[in-house]
């Protein structure tokens, strides 16, 4: 190997660790913040008024039991299924394997690492969220009678399962589309996105190992993650102007 290969080598190893800068208008960077600030503002309020109905078995938690009964008279073969092959590939055997077979191929793969490694933070503080909260909570899951899966003993408030596939799902879609002027394929992104996260949302429900606002909660706190995503992605990352001035 030669000393320019080797420059070379050294050089674009260093590059992974710059950050690929966004070139806007003062608006369109403002308005990024703004929808981060919304975000943590609409999940964190939803969250605090969500857990305070489950401690005081009032407010939204009155949805739960009847939510629960309608998910539960839809249960057939096919159907569960089906929620079953979701909550597999998004639950703690698969999940964290696709997100470290994720983030790793997209920082060899990408020129910048600034994004996979984004995304590896936000889903390790997402997990890390609730297993903290989820002991402290304390709260009981639906009857094992319930249960179509296996047992499950562990705090029901809120779902780790929900939690982990939302933060994937929308801060992957986030940092990828983010990039793209297609507002037609960013648009479709988003939409499956979402699409994904109430699926597994629903499963949960279904398959009775979560009460809805156990997911509620999850989702809330998803919305929190996703808007500190943006607001950093943006402090660091956008710049007002373009790239020769």
């Amino acid at each position: 190997m030669t000393t320019a290969d080797t420059h070379g080598g050294l050089r674009a190893f260093h590059e992974k660790f710059i950050v690929e800068l966004r070139f806007v208008s003062a608006s369109a960077r403002r308005n990024l913040f703004i929808i981060a600030i919304v975000l943590v503002v609409v999940g964190l309020v939803s969250f605090l008024w969500i857990l305070d109905s489950v401690r005081e078995s009032d407010g939204l938690s009155v949805i739960d039991r009847p939510v629960q009964g309608w998910l539960e008279g839809m249960r057939s073969p096919p159907m569960t299924a089906v929620m079953a092959t979701v909550a597999a590939v998004f639950g703690p055997i698969a999940m964290p394997v696709i997100v470290l077979v994720a983030t790793v191929w997209w920082g060899f793969a990408a020129k910048h690492a600034w994004r996979p490694l984004l995304l590896a933070t936000a889903m390790i503080l997402g997990v890390a969220s609730v297993q903290i909260l989820a002991p402290i909570v304390g709260r009981e899951r639906p009857p094992i009678s319930d249960m179509l899966l296996d047992v499950d003993h562990t705090p029901s408030f809120p779902s780790g399962h929900v939690m982990g596939a939302a933060d994937f799902l929308l801060i992957t879609t986030f940092l990828v589309f983010s990039r793209r002027r297609n507002p037609v394929s960013t648009i479709v992104a988003l939409v499956v996105a979402v699409i994904l996260v109430v699926l597994t949302a629903s499963c949960r429900v279904y398959l009775g190992y979560h009460w809805p606002t156990d997911v509620l909660a999850s989702l809330s706190l998803s919305l929190v993650m996703l808007g500190a995503v943006i607001a950093v992605d943006t402090w660091r990352t956008v710049r007002v102007g373009s790239p020769s001035g």
